[in-house]
């Protein structure tokens, strides 16, 4: 124990001693001391809920009342009794599974009345009347952070796993918590990084992204992969992917068992996947319309040089659905069909039902990331991440603030959190026009509201065939909002509603078994209105769309091996853009 101490003090001192020498001391009366914007909305809010002092009053006695019900009941079950609990977590939440959060009268009382205490702070600031929708969605957001972060499964004393653990280890995880502490704090340098996963335990190209294939292409921005086939004829058209840039490709070939990638060559796909770069300064200046003339469309010319194929189907996942989508508008207008068929994955194309992301987006909070941006040429990936797990701060945060600090457990090995935790940077100039033209202004619905390479695009010029895929659990892409891309192409159009959220109801291979669809012919306006009309199907999407996206495959070819093709490779997938690391 006295040589963890003092191992943890040394390393105490030299992450202090950095985190210092990294200050700059003759900037900090230039920060902005509340960038979000928070600090004017809460005395808004306060203002409002004062001015009727009667609501407020029978707000604090409906409270009281049911701590006097929450007090009763506790002096029953002391007794002997077995009371109906006054409040209850919902189903799924996770943080009070330890037994004695039930058994022991006591944590009971401690869960009850932390329950009690959040329902009613969360009610009173949804009800507070006359707040814009905007400010009044960021209150009840950022309220329900603190809700979350008080939670007394976080904290030593009020959590009966951590007290066990505690008791029974002599301390040994409190200590040990500390060290996995002072280690992301260290390896943040400075700032937390919270280990999600056993950073070891995977390598890109060894145990995650092993699909075999050939880097073929490369931009500034993104390699272009060409997987090698492993049936003897392929579709004749090859499937281009476009996933996002805000997270690496490889979320679609974690493992050779739940690989999407694998799954489309093993089904007759030549399979190309364009590796975005993770940019630093020097891309600063890279703009949105530069990823399209840099990935797309500079793809689809590689592919032809590849293959001899000009025509494509492809697939764009997310942000990379969204650049998709803008790049179709951009052909469209420039009379190029090359894309014969569209697949989008979870994407936003209309962002006025933006989601909880859209609690970030203002002109307080749009000028301080600006301003941030400037002087570093890009976004930091973890400031991305971070508003990511926000999301879903329980399951992303504080779950492995308990697990790795107060129960002092190495995390688990999990393929898909080293991923979530592989974060990539943003370039300024691209960043910037995403977030005002998207986000805050939704100009990508407006006809002529954005223009790519002097161009005025349109949406609804775009007639490729097109299959949306969303996932009713989607906290980043609500499934509703995606919904609505489907009412802006000329084009025919399929929807399939996948279940569980935006990574998992899209990684969904078939011999899982898990999970179900659902599926419709119709195209009402109300996504409300198609999924009453939908069929629930059991297992995976997959074998659906790839029944759709055959219709465009022009028939068969022989395979084609990347290493004999018109384009020399240049290195084994997954290639070395995807490597690089920010942390």
């Amino acid at each position: 124990m006295s040589r963890a101490m003092a191992r943890i003090a040394e390393q105490s001192q030299r992450l202090v001693t950095e985190f210092l020498s990294r200050q700059n001391p003759d900037g900090l009366g230039k920060v902005n001391p509340d960038p979000l914007g928070l600090g004017q909305a809460f005395v808004e809010m306060t203002t409002r809920m004062m001015a009727d002092p009667a609501k407020l009053v029978q707000a604090q006695v409906d409270l009281w009342q049911d701590y006097l019900t929450l007090w009763q009941r506790t002096t029953q079950r002391f007794m002997g009794q077995t009371p109906e609990p006054v409040i209850a977590p919902a189903k799924d939440d996770r943080r009070f599974k330890d037994a004695a959060w039930n058994e022991a009268a006591l944590f009971d009382f401690i869960k009850q009345s932390y329950l009690l205490s959040a329902r009613w702070l969360q009610g009173r600031v949804h009800d507070v009347e006359g707040m814009d929708p905007h400010t009044a969605r960021k209150l009840e957001f950022y309220t329900r952070q603190y809700v979350d972060a008080m939670a007394p499964s976080n904290f030593v004393m009020t959590n009966p796993e951590v007290l066990r653990a505690t008791l029974e280890s002599g301390g040994e995880n409190l200590v040990k918590g500390l060290e996995h502490l002072l280690a992301d704090l260290e390896r943040g340098k400075g700032e937390l990084r919270i280990s999600m996963t056993d950073q070891d335990a995977f390598q890109i190209g060894r145990n995650i992204a092993v699909t075999p294939g050939k880097v073929v292409f490369q931009t500034s921005l993104m390699q272009l992969i060409q997987y090698t086939p492993t049936t003897a004829e392929v579709k004749k058209r090859p499937l281009m992917i476009v996933p996002p840039w805000i997270n690496k490709y490889y979320i679609l070939d974690l493992r050779e068992k739940n690989s999407f990638i694998k799954w489309a060559v093993d089904q007759g796909h030549t399979v190309f996947v364009l590796s975005w770069v993770n940019p630093d300064h020097t891309l600063a200046d890279k703009s949105f319309e530069d990823y399209m003339a840099l990935g797309p469309l500079a793809a689809l010319e590689a592919i032809k040089a590849a293959t001899g194929e000009e025509e494509v189907n492809a697939i764009g996942y997310c942000l990379g659905g969204t650049l998709l989508a803008s790049t179709l508008a951009y052909m469209a207008a420039k009379g190029d069909d090359r894309i014969k068929s569209a697949t989008f994955f979870t994407t936003m194309l209309d962002f006025a039902e933006a989601g909880e992301l859209s609690v970030f987006i203002d002109e307080e909070q749009l000028t301080a990331l600006e301003n941030q941006m400037a002087v570093q040429g890009y976004l930091d990936g973890s400031k991305m991440a971070t508003a990511f797990n926000m999301l879903r701060a329980n399951d992303l945060i504080w779950s492995f603030v308990v697990n790795n600090y107060l129960l002092g457990k190495d995390p688990f090995p999990f393929d898909l959190l080293y991923w979530n935790g592989d974060s990539t940077r943003m370039p300024a100039a691209m960043h910037s026009f995403y977030l005002r033209n998207m986000y805050q202004k939704n100009l990508l619905v407006q006809p002529g509201g954005i223009q790519l390479g002097g161009v005025p695009i349109d949406l609804r010029r775009v007639e490729t065939p097109s299959f949306f895929l969303s996932t009713r659990e989607d906290h980043i892409a609500p499934w509703k909002s995606s919904y609505a891309g489907t009412q802006l192409f000329s084009g025919p159009v399929r929807f399939v509603l996948a279940a569980s959220g935006h990574i998992a109801g899209v990684v969904n291979p078939p011999a899982a078994g898990k999970y179900s669809h659902w599926s419709s012919e119709a195209l009402p306006a109300a996504p409300d209105d198609w999924l009453a009309g939908a069929e629930q199907r059991p297992g995976s999407w997959w074998p659906e769309w790839n029944a759709w996206v055959s219709q465009y495959a022009d028939g068969t070819v022989p395979a084609r091996d990347p290493a004999q093709g018109g384009l020399p490779p240049i290195e084994d997938a997954p290639g070395s853009y995807v490597k690089a690391r920010t942390v």
